[in-house]
């Protein structure tokens, strides 16, 4: 069976092209080493569950394992301690049956079986923290244990109860045996949850995670590992293909973001079939126009928080500089949600990819209310000369249009929309031209802040 490239869910290296994330598994094992607990939070399809799955195999060498996911965990599994760590149970005893973890006693095994049928009211966290002890004094080998999607599990009372008894056994752990290290990975940090740890003090509260250390691994695709992907392709198709251009392309518009840079590969491989420039613009045209679920996540949190929306439309329509202040939730919740990254302290867009969608969604919505945008198609034969386009004659008519339908406006009109109004302008002339279009907005994009 041919290898494919993969943009939903686990990537096998089996089966799927994939980069080589070695050095990135050995960051985080040598984490592990040191006994760090350790929360993994990036945007969505970033390659988290991938890489749990690839680490797992990598510290089975030295450790036992075991790797849940809290994906399908309904609010029901949170209303009570007892249906909690029955649910945790059932989620142990999978990988006791099916994983056969070799060093884990068997009576401890079958604890964990009776357990998870268990209705008694002292099926609670103080006896699960018992258990882990007992498990992990009984094993062999040191146990980590990884939990994915972590996010359903949300602000629950219980989860942060969870999280608390972890920190317990964290703090103790010279005392009382637990997990060599635990690892949470999902989209929002578990961190900036907050529970009261200690009851006995009337509003005092913590964060019962505030003892992960900081994991500032990058999680990014490198334009070295994207070529080693691609050289991987060309040795089983023989396409001639230009490894290192068509690298340089890929990293260019993504920036490494693991789903864009297979989603636009499958793409080439499976619908394009052109692994060159004017295939590879070709696959991006058809990406921007796609419904896929990363770009579903991203349009439904531009609704869900209008806040983050207007910061976006600062950045990009209004050249806003927006420069990051520790606290600042708005930019802290863009960051979270993958639409920005952080240079020497202000805010860009992560990636052309998502530039240009951002673009193209907020002028489409902008253009409902202007005439400008009509104009502009009306006449977009006289800016081209021999198909190319002339800007100075662009933007000299269309100071003369701005003048006669805005000239009336004050001066916080030309500050707020005139960027957007010029975009709108440009947008309707080359109408879509795929690579016209990206040069154009790289030149007047987020990145570099500043009014127009």
């Amino acid at each position: 069976m041919r290898k494919k490239f993969n943009t939903t869910g686990l990537c096998l290296p089996d089966i799927h092209y994939m980069v080589n994330i070695d050095d990135r598994l050995e960051e985080i094992k040598a984490m592990v080493d040191e006994g760090e607990y350790l929360t993994i939070n990036r945007a969505r399809q970033f390659g988290k569950t991938t890489t749990l799955w690839r680490l797992k195999e990598k510290l089975l060498e030295q450790y036992e394992v075991f790797l849940i996911s809290f994906e399908r965990m309904t609010k029901e599994v949170f209303c009570s301690e007892t249906v909690f760590c029955r649910r945790f149970y059932s989620l142990m005893s999978s990988m006791f049956k099916y994983e056969k973890n070799g060093t884990i006693p068997l009576d401890v095994a079958e604890e964990c079986n009776r357990r998870k049928l268990s209705d008694a009211k002292d099926n609670d966290l103080f006896r699960l923290s018992e258990f882990i002890s007992e498990m992990c004094e009984g094993a062999d080998r040191p146990i980590i244990l990884m939990i994915d999607e972590v996010d359903q599990a949300g602000n629950y009372e219980i989860f942060t109860g969870f999280l608390g008894m972890l920190r317990d056994k964290f703090l103790k752990r010279t005392i009382y045996p637990t997990f060599q290290s635990v690892i949470l990975a999902g989209v929002q940090d578990v961190k900036n949850i907050k529970s009261r740890i200690r009851m006995d003090i009337e509003h005092q509260y913590n964060s019962p995670w505030n003892i992960a250390a900081d994991f500032d691994v990058d999680m990014s695709l490198s334009e070295r590992g994207i070529a080693g992907m691609l050289m991987e392709y060309e040795q089983e198709h023989h396409i001639g293909m230009d490894i290192q251009g068509m690298a340089a392309l890929l990293y260019e518009y993504t920036s490494g973001y693991p789903f864009l840079v297979s989603r636009i590969c499958k793409l080439i491989d499976e619908r394009v079939k052109i692994w060159a420039k004017e295939g590879f613009l070709e696959a991006v045209r058809i990406l921007l126009q796609e419904e896929n679920t990363l770009f579903e996540s991203l349009d439904n949190k531009l609704s869900d928080f209008p806040e983050l929306k207007e910061m976006l439309k600062d950045l990009l329509l209004r050249g806003k500089m927006i420069e990051y202040v520790p606290g600042d939730v708005g930019i802290r919740m863009a960051v979270t949600f993958g639409f920005v990254t952080l240079e020497n302290g202000l805010a860009v867009v992560s990636n052309r990819i998502f530039e240009t969608r951002l673009y193209n969604r907020f002028l489409a919505e902008q253009a409902r209310g202007m005439d400008v945008s009509q104009i502009a198609a009306d006449e977009k034969n006289k800016f081209l000369t021999d198909g190319q386009l002339n800007m100075e004659r662009v933007i000299r008519k269309f100071v003369a249009h701005y003048t006669e339908l805005f000239g009336e406006n004050n001066e916080k009109f030309l500050e707020d929309n005139g960027r957007c109004i010029f975009l709108l302008y440009l947008k309707s002339i080359i109408n879509g031209t795929m690579e016209q279009e990206i040069i154009i907005l790289r030149h007047g994009h987020g990145r570099t802040g500043g009014q127009m």
